[in-house]
């Protein structure tokens, strides 16, 4: 696996982890579902910015 897939899957299983506690907490029954949206979403692009930008760059050889 290359160290972006790994960072992606440890970050939403953190995501998802997260999701589970407030769940159970009970404060997602009370926040809208528009709010949740956002935020999840937010999370999501976040995580693959994050992922992307740490990835090593590659080199281009000039032909």
């Amino acid at each position: 696996m290359r160290v972006i897939h790994i960072y992606l899957l440890i970050y939403f299983l953190l995501i998802a982890g997260a999701a589970v506690v407030l769940w159970n907490a009970g404060v997602i029954q009370r926040v809208p579902s528009s709010w949740l949206f956002i935020g999840t979403s937010g999370a999501v692009l976040l995580g693959v910015l994050l992922a992307v930008l740490s990835a090593s760059p590659r080199r281009v050889q000039n032909v």
